[in-house]
């Protein structure tokens, strides 16, 4: 049987030894986790193990789930193959600038991309369920991400590293 667990990075100690998500109640862990955390620790790294590696051994995809503990609200980013970048639809004008942190470094998300936070562990759910499927109870728009320099400070997981 085909692994279908979510490897999750959210803390600096997940960068290299994830946390895996195999259950729903594993996805709401993750979740609460999140929101009760300590700052710039509000956005996990997620990836399937269910779904296939580049040429170069690195996932061809990721999702990444960022939540507002205040607002309760949070927002997905999801690149496919299937899909490009790819940002969950939230309100018109919910918030201008969103940026959460996976394990202290900043990741911007689109504006108006923020959802109620159980469309957010349904989303999560249901990646999971699906094998690392596109989540089918959000809304996606495409987003453009702009090429950055590559600096290991930026690199959270060290896949620049000989």
């Amino acid at each position: 049987m085909a692994d279908s667990r979510l490897e999750a990075r959210y803390r600096r100690a997940d960068m290299h030894e994830p946390v895996l998500v195999a259950i729903e109640d594993d996805v709401d862990s993750l979740i609460d986790a999140l929101l009760a955390g300590p700052p710039f620790h509000d956005a996990a790294h997620l990836v399937s193990r269910a779904r296939p590696m580049t040429g170069l051994g690195f996932p061809d995809h990721e999702l990444y789930v960022g939540v507002n503990r205040d607002a309760q609200v949070g927002a997905l980013v999801l690149l496919a193959p299937e899909t490009g970048f790819v940002a969950s639809v939230g309100v018109l004008g919910s918030q201008i600038e969103v940026v959460y942190h996976v394990a202290g470094h900043g990741t911007e998300f689109p504006a108006d991309s923020e959802i109620p936070l159980g469309l957010v562990r349904s989303a999560v759910k249901e990646f999971l369920h699906s094998g690392g499927g596109v989540p089918t109870c959000v809304v996606w728009k495409p987003i453009e991400v702009a090429a950055e320099d590559s600096d290991d400070d930026q690199d959270p997981w060290g896949s620049s590293d000989g």
